[in-house]
């Protein structure tokens, strides 16, 4: 039997009616469509305090940092929509980053991020639809030997961009995130198949 590929599906945001939330959950659906396996995960439900290495000496990587790297781990790629914060990354997700890239003993380097690939989308009120983030973005995870696919997608004035259903109400918009899902899981499928 084939493996399946496990995609991560999560936003760099907390909040409850994050525009990001549900651009990423439109790029899951459209994965799982696809066939692969897929985990959709909240950063909120996971807190962390803000990375300190002091802190990390004195009483080691938090639980909490721990689960959330366990579950990265356990994925192959990742879709992950980027809210743009003051022309940059979220400080949530720099935070969940920045501590999931700390070894546990025994264990390699960035073991959650070396060789996983993501898929990186953004949805901001703005005009510009969060694309100024998703440099930095693209760059961290780059730096972490992430494979990031060159296709992304940011949609703008996102306030006014979902249906109730929390689908894009503009067709081609909706297509292009389906895309981006449907993509993330074939190229995992060759990669891994």
């Amino acid at each position: 039997m084939a493996y399946t590929p496990k995609i991560l599906a999560f936003a760099g945001s907390t909040r409850k009616d994050s525009f990001n939330k549900k651009l990423v959950k439109i790029a899951a659906d459209a994965a799982k469509a696809a066939g692969v396996e897929v985990t959709f995960l909240d950063l909120k439900d996971f807190p962390m305090p803000f990375y300190d290495g002091d802190l990390e000496t004195e009483q080691g990587i938090p639980e909490s940092a721990k689960k959330f790297k366990s579950i990265l781990i356990a994925h192959d790629g990742f879709l992950i929509s980027a809210p743009e914060y003051n022309s940059s990354i979220s400080g949530v997700l720099k935070n969940a980053i920045d501590w999931a890239s700390r070894p546990l003993p025994g264990e390699a380097p960035l073991a959650c991020f070396s060789g996983k690939v993501v898929t990186l989308m953004s949805a901001s009120p703005g005009a510009l639809g969060g694309l100024r983030g998703l440099v930095t973005v693209r760059s961290l995870l780059s730096n972490l030997n992430v494979i990031v696919l060159p296709t992304q997608v940011a949609v703008p004035k996102a306030h006014e961009a979902f249906d109730a259903e929390g689908k894009l109400k503009d067709a081609k918009q909706q297509a292009s995130i389906e895309t981006l899902g449907r993509d993330l899981a074939g190229f995992l499928a060759k990669i891994k198949g």
